[in-house]
C-alpha cells in the first residue's frame, strides 16, 4: 500500500509522472558590471552632522544571452544630499547569468523580473553599503524590495522589458 504522503506518479494526487521534464534553474554566475561612487563635496560633506535626504532608484533589465541562459541586471542608484548639497552618489549595475531549462514560456519573464533580482539583491545591497562606507559615510542599508510589486507596477505602466 502506498504511503499517504507519497507524491509520486499517481493520477489520484494530480501527478501522472508524464514525460515532460521538470523545470531547472541554475545561477551560473554573478558579477559587477559597473560601480560608481562620487563624494563631490569632500571633505566638507563628511563633517556635516545633519541627516541627509536619500533618493534611491531601482531598475531591472533582462535579456537572453544564449540558449537557455538569461542575463538579469539589477541597477541601483542612490543620491544623498544635505541642504541641497550632494553628500554622495552611488550607482551599481549588478548582474547574474541564470540557466533556465524546461521553463514554460509564460514563466520566463516573471522569473527574470521578479525571482532573479530577488536572488541578486542581497549581494548588490552589500556592495552598495560597502561602497558608501568606504567613501567615509555610514553604510547605506537598503530596505528589502518587493520585486513582485515592482513588476506589477511596471506592467501597469507598460514598462516591463522582454525576457
Amino acid at each position: 500500500m502506498a504511503d499517504e504522503n507519497d507524491l509520486g506518479a499517481n493520477p489520484e494526487n494530480g501527478f501522472d509522472g508524464g514525460d515532460e521534464p521538470l523545470p531547472q534553474v541554475a545561477i551560473l554566475t554573478q558579477y559587477v558590471k559597473d560601480l560608481s561612487f562620487e563624494n563631490p563635496n569632500a571633505p566638507g560633506s563628511l563633517q556635516v552632522q545633519a541627516q541627509p535626504r536619500i533618493d534611491v532608484n531601482v531598475g531591472v533589465n533582462a535579456r537572453k544571452a544564449a540558449d537557455d541562459v538569461f542575463e538579469v541586471e539589477l541597477k541601483i542608484s542612490a543620491k544623498a544630499d544635505v541642504d541641497g548639497n550632494a553628500a554622495f552618489m552611488v550607482e551599481l549595475l549588478y548582474a547574474g547569468l541564470f540557466g533556465l531549462k524546461n521553463v514554460p514560456e509564460e514563466a520566463l519573464e516573471p522569473f527574470c523580473i521578479i525571482e532573479a533580482p530577488r536572488i541578486l539583491f542581497p549581494f548588490a545591497r552589500r556592495i552598495i553599503a560597502d561602497a558608501v562606507r568606504d567613501g567615509g559615510f555610514p553604510p547605506l542599508m537598503l530596505d528589502p524590495i518587493d520585486f513582485g510589486q515592482l513588476y506589477l507596477a511596471q506592467q501597469q505602466q507598460g514598462q516591463v522589458g522582454n525576457a
